[in-house]
């Protein structure tokens, strides 16, 4: 079980979640998991395995600090406190909380539109130093990133993104 929700994150796409009405548990793991979280205001969460006489083991004791803070995780997983979308936008456990299911839908399908029609090639990279730079030094992670870009510098999406910007016109990038 542990993989399959990790699945998510290891995921070369960008993996946004949405959310509206109970993330309770599981889901909690699951989202954590994700790139991106957006839910309606009036979702709710709780991490409520300590109600059941168990840690959390599929991802969300070692996702949620870095995603909420150390001391938000810790209060969140030791009481299974239900809380809102709204303190989940204000915990920064998503990134956005709609007035509605119809709000969010659009607000996702805006989101993942925007991503498509940037290179694949730089989603996936910045994707990739993201995940990678949270176990890594400041100077570890420019390395990273130098390495990671310089194999890019050839790439047919980085000569259509200047073609595009110098025609001024949209890129058309191809797909991986």
């Amino acid at each position: 079980m542990q993989d399959s929700v990790t699945a998510l994150e290891r995921c070369r796409k960008p993996v946004i979640a949405s959310i509206h009405g109970a993330c309770i548990g599981g889901g909690i793991d699951i989202i954590t998991a994700c790139d991106i979280r957006f839910c309606t205001k009036d979702a709710f969460f709780s991490v409520k395995e300590v109600d059941l006489a168990l840690a959390a083991d599929l991802g969300t004791l070692q996702r949620l600090p870095s995603i909420v803070g150390f001391g938000n995780a810790m209060e969140l997983a030791l009481t299974a406190r239900t809380f809102s979308g709204l303190e989940a936008k204000e915990l920064g456990l998503v990134s956005r909380a709609f007035h509605s299911k119809q709000e969010l839908d659009e607000g996702v399908r805006d989101v993942a539109h925007a991503i498509a029609t940037k290179s694949p090639l730089a989603v996936i990279g910045t994707k990739t130093v993201l995940l990678r730079s949270r176990d890594l030094t400041v100077d570890q992670g420019l390395d990273f990133v130098a390495t990671l870009n310089s194999a890019r510098l050839l790439s047919s999406d980085l000569t259509e993104a200047v073609m595009a910007q110098m025609q001024k016109r949209k890129p058309v990038f191809s797909k991986l």
